[in-house]
């Protein structure tokens, strides 16, 4: 399996790989409190996210069967806005996720993470199908997926996927 760099959306953004070092911007994104009126919670401090990055920055499962795939999103100003987030499954699915400062929203800034995300994991890690799964209320995210030519999977792909039932997921082809 390939081994991802820094992606670029010239003009728009850079995505570097997550790393530790990263801990300290990105928990203050984290500590956005509205991006959590539907799910999650802000990390518990900023030595709890480095650690959690540390044990990420091999981007594999510790048994070895998935690749973890997470990137900061930075800004050309330099300042980091989130991050997006994959695991590749070997049946070449890859869940995938993002997390966006909510003083980002609305300018395009997900949808081109996103989109140079999906266009790594299919180039690069062999993807054939990409799935997401978001609490049903999460309009802004329905939304964005939506647009990026997502569609509401099954209902046995929500099971494998073990989606809670305030859960939906969303699926699209590479």
């Amino acid at each position: 399996m390939a081994k991802s760099l820094m992606l670029i959306v010239p003009g728009r953004l850079s995505l570097e790989p997550l790393m530790a070092h990263h801990a300290a911007e990105m928990f203050k994104v984290l500590s956005d409190p509205a991006m959590y009126e539907f799910e999650n919670a802000p990390p518990a401090s900023e030595d709890a996210l480095r650690e959690r990055y540390k044990k990420r920055e091999s981007r594999r499962s510790p048994d070895g069967t998935q690749a973890w795939l997470n990137w900061v999103i930075r800004l050309p100003t330099g300042q980091v806005a989130g991050c997006v987030q994959a695991t590749v499954f070997s049946t070449g699915v890859a869940l995938v996720a993002y997390e966006l400062a909510s003083c980002h929203w609305r300018q395009g800034l997900g949808s081109a993470s996103v989109v140079a995300m999906l266009d790594e994991l299919s180039n690069e890690f062999g993807v054939t199908h990409f799935a997401a799964v978001l609490k049903a209320a999460n309009h802004r995210s329905t939304g964005l997926l939506r647009k990026l030519g997502f569609e509401q999977a099954s209902a046995d792909m929500a099971v494998q996927l073990h989606a809670e039932a305030d859960e939906v997921v969303m699926t699209k082809p590479a």
